[in-house]
């Protein structure tokens, strides 16, 4: 089930537990030029709040305390980008995070194909649409076409990290991969300061 919330924010009282599945979407890739427009959440048991958000005054203060809640880990894939944006626009530092694509980038070194579609299918065996990925998400009011895209985003993604702490754990990059989760805050930083592009530890 998806609960759309329309030019709003998270209602009073909704809880998550310990671990909270995270997405976004915006108009384009650009940080600081592509406004960040929507922001999709699953507590893992099959429902997702999509959560359309007022622009240009972010006005969304339980959305904004979950984010930065220690207590609650936020699963993202690819959570450079939506930490990024949740910090550029919101203002918050999200933490603690873990990320099924960085999971997949330590753990599944057979293949280069580390996109959430290609995860859910080989590791969960669920074939996710991506049709509305590029649509226009900053129009005054979602399609439900949208919807079910952007819910289907966050649904599968605690199956997916049970599935990748298991592949973590047998190939002995556990620990790895959380200092890169710990390092993700500061990644945003950078990349919001202009240097995305650059690597910052090579040498030439």
């Amino acid at each position: 089930m998806t609960n759309y919330l329309h030019h709003g924010d998270l209602p009073d009282g909704l809880e998550f537990g310990t671990a909270v599945a995270v997405d976004s979407e915006a108009m384009g890739l650009r940080i600081t030029r592509d406004a960040l427009c929507v922001v999709q959440l699953s507590a893992g048991d099959g429902h997702a709040h999509v959560i359309q958000l007022r622009r240009p005054a972010y006005d969304a203060p339980n959305l904004k305390r979950l984010l930065a809640d220690p207590k609650v880990l936020k699963i993202f894939h690819f959570a450079r980008f939506d930490v990024a944006m949740f910090l550029h626009y919101l203002g918050v530092v999200t933490t603690p995070i873990y990320c099924t694509k960085i999971a997949s980038r330590l753990a599944r070194t057979y293949t280069d194909r580390h996109g959430l579609k290609d995860l859910t299918r080989e590791l969960i065996g669920v074939d996710i649409s991506k049709a509305q990925q590029s649509s226009d998400w900053g129009q005054a009011s979602l399609t439900v076409e949208q919807q079910a895209y952007a819910a289907s985003d966050v649904l599968n993604l605690h199956a997916l990290k049970v599935r990748l702490d298991a592949m973590l754990a047998r190939e002995g990059r556990t620990d790895l991969a959380n200092a890169c989760f710990d390092f993700l805050p500061t990644r945003a930083r950078l990349d919001i300061a202009g240097w995305e592009d650059v690597d910052i530890f090579a040498h030439a």
